[in-house]
């Protein structure tokens, strides 16, 4: 960001401040349709910027500039973007559809191994939804437990909710990751021992919050089913998604029913791997191909398409656009569509542990902000929640709207209405309303400051036919590849995440505090030393 691409960019931005958004559709008729492109399946409008002509060519030279394209192909080919960790970053292999292609890792074609995993769950998938594969005593499975935490919790989810109009109603999902007893408890409540299948999904199947809530499981499982040889009755209720096959044999689970994935698979970009195995039992192996489908074009838009039209990249330098010139610290993603209520939640991992980093990749402190905060809740409930903030507070907030032209539940006007807010509100965030329309609408004088929206508040919008496998996996890959773009602009790397090992390092020694038989003696600041205490003696456990 310290180079003369981004000195343009505010020299443009600096030239174009005193023109607000309705200013810029006032010069420009043809604005909207400049601003518009589509791609899989989504169109994407975002006119509604505080961004000119120049400033526009200036953001397209910065991505340019930042060797973008190429940086682009080497995610795609297989090459070690990921330094720190010194591997590959192949997702994009996971939703790759095209049978003869090849990606090679250290020489290795990584595709048949894909290929192969996916047709084994597949086949995993058709024996549970058909009834050929059952609980120990014969019966159906209609409960499938996740028990994941991170990517191998929030992305099947949220996609779980999100494709409910394509799933199989007589199988509920549930999603255990909190290693709180009571997210555990609570489920388990919901289930029959005899109907459900748990899927325990950690790479190492060493994670301590997913093996915790794993083993308890197994207890209540066992406890419910008493067998001469429990690994009978675990091999029929449990899954696992790992590649440590020694460990997953000693809990008990069939190696038939464990399915791997890679060290080149990041857990927040893990969805269409093993780790949605979960979401393919619900929707069938038919949809979750679809969804791949969905992936893997606008992996190939984003791949082929000129900067200026392709989606990712303009997402990604419309962020760069408010959080490094106009100092937003955060944005909104804001789904009109109840399933896709996770979905803020989900990109909130993908956002903020991607690219919340303080160092570039020369190890260097960054003088520039970097990943934003990403939050959002589904409309209309939003606008009668903190949408006030947006429209008339002191903080900007770029908005993402996502919109659906057409509902699975069309009952009545529902949808009709839904939309109408959905596109009044970029249009009021955009225009606002001045003095003179308050008075001329008669609103009393001294109440004319109160009712004036200032407008000028970006937001892009996000539109497709009708929220499908296929528009899912579109609109999730776009989100991904914006992430990577501003990784890139930025200078810092997107696919490790070391700021999560430190708490995780620290909570081992205070769990030998906290249940250690004699008082343990103070070795953390006076603050931890004291809560310590106070945690130890509520449990009447010794404690100085």
């Amino acid at each position: 960001m310290n180079n003369p691409a981004w000195k343009k960019v505010e020299a443009a931005v600096a030239a174009s401040k005193g023109k607000t958004i309705g200013d810029l559709f006032a010069a420009d008729p043809t604005r909207a349709a400049r601003y518009t492109a589509s791609a899989a399946g989504w169109t994407l409008d975002w006119s509604k910027n505080r961004f000119d002509a120049r400033t526009w060519r200036a953001l397209l030279n910065l991505a340019e500039a930042s060797g973008l394209k190429a940086e682009i192909e080497r995610m795609f080919t297989g090459e070690k973007i990921n330094r720190t960790e010194n591997r590959a970053v192949l997702h994009t292999a996971l939703r790759n559809c095209d049978p003869a292609a090849k990606v090679l890792v250290d020489g290795h074609d990584v595709m048949p191994g894909v290929r192969q995993t996916l047709e084994r769950m597949e086949a995993f998938a058709e024996r549970v939804r058909s009834g050929a594969h059952r609980g120990f005593t014969g019966r159906r499975i209609r409960y499938v437990v996740n028990i994941g935490i991170g990517g191998s919790d929030l992305g099947p989810a949220m996609a779980n909710i999100a494709l409910a109009p394509f799933g199989r109603r007589s199988i509920r999902c549930f999603f255990v990751s909190n290693v709180d007893a009571t997210h555990l408890a609570e489920t388990l409540r919901e289930v029959k021992a005899e109907q459900t299948l748990f899927i325990v999904a950690s790479k190492t199947f060493t994670t301590q919050e997913t093996m915790t809530n794993a083993h308890s499981a197994r207890a209540w499982l066992l406890e419910r089913i008493p067998a001469a040889n429990a690994a009978d009755v675990v091999s029929r209720h449990f899954a696992a998604l790992s590649t440590n096959a020694d460990e997953v044999a000693k809990f008990g689970i069939d190696p038939g029913n464990m399915f791997g994935f890679w060290d080149w698979v990041g857990g927040r970009y893990s969805l269409p791997s093993a780790i949605g195995l979960s979401l393919m039992l619900f929707i069938g192996p038919r949809n979750f191909r679809r969804f791949l489908k969905g992936y893997w074009k606008m992996d190939r838009h984003f791949r082929t398409a000129r900067l200026d039209r392709n989606l990712p990249v303009v997402l990604a330098l419309m962020g760069i656009l408010y959080a490094n010139a106009y100092g937003a610290e955060s944005y909104a993603v804001l789904p009109y569509d109840q399933y896709l209520s996770r979905f803020p939640a989900y990109l909130q991992q993908m956002d903020m542990e991607s690219n919340g980093k303080s160092v570039d990749r020369d190890g260097r402190r960054v003088t520039y902000s970097t990943g934003p905060i990403e939050w959002g809740e589904p409309g209309t409930n939003g606008q009668h929640s903190f949408y006030q903030l947006i429209h008339q507070g002191t903080h900007l907030i770029p908005c993402d709207f996502i919109g659906f032209c057409r509902s699975h539940n069309p009952i009545g006007d529902h949808h009709d209405k839904l939309m109408a807010n959905f596109f009044a509100q970029t249009e009021a965030l955009a225009f606002g309303k001045t003095a003179a329309q308050c008075r001329a609408e008669g609103d009393p004088e001294e109440l004319v400051p109160f009712k004036t929206f200032e407008g000028n508040r970006p937001t892009n919008t996000l539109l497709a036919d009708k929220l499908t496998p296929e528009t899912l996996g579109a609109l999730i890959a776009l989100y991904e590849h914006k992430v990577f773009v501003q990784g890139v602009i930025w200078n810092i790397y997107s696919f490790d995440q070391w700021g999560v090992q430190l708490g995780k390092a620290l909570a081992k020694s205070v769990l030998s505090d906290l249940t250690a038989e004699k008082a343990p003696a103070p070795r953390h600041d006076p603050s931890t030393n004291a809560l310590i205490a106070r945690y130890r003696k509520a449990n009447h456990r010794p404690s100085h």
